[in-house]
C-alpha cells in the first residue's frame, strides 16, 4: 500500500498490518497534552506523507501539532484515537467502513462515504473525503492494452495469467467472474504491489497484475490501469479520521481544504518523490501545502 502498496487492514496477518504495541506510540499510549493535536499514521510511505500534510495544515491554523508515524494496523490507530493518544489519522473510506461494519456491501464512492459517516463510532468522525484514492486496480502492459484490453471486462475467459497477493483469489476470483464473466488461466501468488508483482508483468510471467492506483510503478513502466465499470473494487477515497474533540473548527476547515486539493495523480507523484527520488515525507508534504489555500 511503496509500502508494499496494500491498503491498511485491521488484521496483523495482512500486508499492511504492523506488529503494534504501546511503543509504537512513542513508548506510551497516554492521552495527548492539553491543546496538542497528535497526528498518527500507518507504516507505509503514502500514509506517512498524508500525516505530514495534515500536520502542516493544522499548524497553519496555529495548532500545536506532533506527528507519530509508522504506528501500524488500523485497529491500533482507531484504539489510539479512542484512548486520546492520537487526534487525527489519514484513512481510506472503503477499508475503514469495512472495519466498522463487517456486513457492508457498498462499493460506490458516495455510498461508501455516506455509510462510513453513519457507522463511525461516537466520539470519532470523518471529514470531507478527497478525490484521491489508493485502491486496488488490475494493470496490463501497454502492448496488451493496445491489443484491445482496456477494461476488466476485456480480459475474457482463461486468456491471461494474473499475478496478485495470496489472498486475492479468496477475495476476488469469484467476484470478477460474477461481475464480468472473467476467469484467469492461472493466478500466481506474488507480493502485494511490490517488485515481485511488477517484475512478473515486465518479464511476461503473467499478463495482468494487481496494483494500487497511487503506485509509482504504473507510470514508471508505462503500465495501463484497466477500467472497472461495475466497481468490483470498493472506493478507497482518502479521508481524515479524527477524534471529534481533538481538532477545532479552523483545523477541520483546513483539513477539508487539503482533501479538496488532493487527487490520485498528485498523491502518486508525492509517493514517487519519496520512494523513487528519495526525498523526505516532510519536504514533499510542505511542497504540496504550498499549493493549498489555508
Amino acid at each position: 500500500m511503496k509500502r508494499t502498496l496494500a491498503v491498511i487492514v485491521a488484521s496483523a496477518a495482512l500486508v499492511l498490518s504492523g506488529c503494534g504495541s504501546a511503543e509504537d506510540l512513542g513508548g506510551s499510549n497516554q492521552p495527548a497534552a492539553s491543546g496538542e493535536v497528535v497526528v498518527g499514521s500507518a507504516d507505509f510511505t503514502e500514509n506517512k506523507i498524508l500525516a505530514e500534510i495534515y500536520a502542516g495544515a493544522l499548524k497553519a491554523t496555529g495548532a500545536t501539532v506532533t506527528v507519530k508515524s509508522g504506528i501500524g494496523a488500523r485497529e491500533l490507530l482507531v484504539k489510539a484515537l479512542q484512548d486520546k493518544s492520537l487526534g487525527v489519522v489519514p484513512e481510506y473510506t472503503g477499508n475503514l467502513l469495512n472495519y466498522f461494519d463487517k456486513t457492508n456491501t457498498t462499493t460506490e464512492s458516495e455510498e461508501v462515504y455516506a455509510a462510513l459517516k453513519s457507522k463511525t463510532p461516537s466520539g470519532l468522525e470523518v471529514l470531507a473525503k478527497s478525490e484521491a484514492e489508493d485502491k486496488d486496480v488490475l494493470v496490463v502492459t501497454k502492448e496488451t492494452a493496445d491489443a484491445g484490453v482496456k477494461s476488466i471486462a476485456d480480459l475474457g475467459t482463461g486468456k491471461y495469467a494474473l499475478g496478485a497477493p495470496g489472498e486475492w483469489a479468496q477475495r476476488w476470483e469469484a467476484k470478477v467472474k460474477e461481475l464480468y464473466g472473467v476467469t484467469f488461466s492461472e493466478i500466481k501468488t506474488t507480493d502485494a504491489g511490490g517488485p515481485v508483482t511488477v517484475d512478473s508483468l515486465k518479464n511476461g510471467t503473467v499478463q495482468v497484475i494487481n496494483l494500487y492506483t497511487t503506485s509509482a510503478d504504473i507510470a514508471a513502466n508505462g503500465f495501463v490501469q484497466l477500467e472497472d465499470p461495475k466497481v468490483m473494487y470498493p472506493a478507497q477515497n482518502v479521508v481524515p479520521l479524527l477524534r471529534s474533540d481533538a481538532v477545532d473548527a479552523k483545523g477541520k476547515e483546513a483539513l477539508d481544504k487539503v482533501s479538496a486539493a488532493l487527487t490520485t495523480e498528485k498523491l502518486a507523484d508525492l509517493v514517487k518523490r519519496v520512494d523513487v527520488d528519495k526525498e523526505t515525507a516532510v519536504n514533499v508534504a510542505a511542497d504540496f501545502l504550498k499549493t493549498v489555500s489555508l
